[in-house]
């Protein structure tokens, strides 16, 4: 099984497209090692910004820098970049709608060892309910490459979330990234799992298990959480009847509300939503964490079951 992390990709694919564009600028909160920032910052180092431990001063260049013209992509962990700098990122690049693109390294628990203070598990509901903002989360690394190029194309802010932790590949080379567009992994017309991130990998694992259990499941692709693929997810809930989320994430704001918010509205399902439940992050490998916290495919397999059982 091949593994490939998105912040990898990301560090990679920044370089090629500043290569090409000279418009393109990087700005860092002093975590380039770790948000990848640093390949574009060695051949880069006059279209580098280092603006150190001071996100919301970042933000502010980085709109100071795409009223000039540029194109700024703005890069620290998720926890800083969503929650210290979020007033910045509300009042200074959302609002005007500035074309800035901030890529959020270690989302997520899978930061692992270090622990709460710099997990999120909020990132993505803070993003989200902002006006104008794009919010993506790659399911592995090749899509993340789809995803890098269509944010250089496409004015306006994005929020990109990028892993520490390398999680198995799902699309080949060359798989496109469409905004506002789901994509169906795999078919199935029991229940449908809606997942996002490193929860793809998860969801397609639960649903080799379920089928030997005799349970076939759909498997869709939500990486992009905002705008969402309201007619997919109706699709998929009229077509299959129950629906499963999974996301590395709260329960409260991120994948799962999103999905509840449009049945509720448009064809009422049972769901059961898998994500952490209204709680902090905590300390441990990233692999008990997913396990400690219900981010497994045995607990997609656990959530399908049930959610069957509703659907009755």
């Amino acid at each position: 099984m091949e593994l490939l992390g998105t912040r990898d990709v990301y560090g990679e694919v920044l370089l090629e497209l500043g290569r090409k564009n000279r418009n393109i600028v990087a700005l860092d909160a002093d975590l380039s090692g770790s948000t990848m920032t640093k390949l574009f910052a060695k051949k880069f180092p006059e279209r580098f910004f280092n603006i150190g431990v001071a996100e919301q001063d970042m933000t502010g260049t980085a709109a100071g820098l795409a009223l000039a013209g540029k194109i700024p992509f703005v890069s620290s962990f998720a926890i800083f970049a969503s929650g210290r700098a979020w007033e910045q990122v509300r009042q200074a690049i959302a609002y005007p709608r500035l074309n800035v693109k901030i890529v959020a390294s270690h989302g997520g628990i899978c930061v692992g060892e270090d622990g709460a203070s710099h997990q999120t598990v909020e990132d993505l509901g803070l993003m989200r309910i902002i006006p104008n903002m794009t919010v993506i989360v790659p399911a592995d690394g090749v899509e993340m490459r789809s995803i890098m190029q269509t944010a250089v194309e496409t004015a306006g802010p994005f929020f990109i979330r990028t892993s520490r932790m390398k999680f198995p590949v799902i699309y080949s080379n060359g798989a496109s990234f469409r905004i506002g567009k789901g994509d169906v992994v795999r078919e199935g017309k029991d229940l449908t799992v809606i997942a996002l991130g490193l929860m793809v990998s998860e969801a397609k694992a639960a649903a080799e298990v379920l089928a030997r259990k005799g349970i076939s499941a759909r498997v869709v692709n939500m990486s992009c959480l905002k705008p969402i693929d309201r007619e997919l997810i109706a699709g998929c809930a009229r077509e299959t009847g129950a629906v499963v989320t999974a996301e590395e994430h709260s329960v409260i704001g991120g994948l799962g509300s999103a999905v509840a918010e449009i049945l509720s509205e448009t064809y009422p399902v049972p769901v059961r939503m898998v994500g952490v439940k209204d709680r902090f992050g905590t300390s441990g490998t990233a692999p008990e964490l997913l396990d400690y916290y219900g981010l497994t495919s045995r607990d997609i397999v656990s959530a399908a079951e049930e959610v069957l059982a509703r659907k009755g």
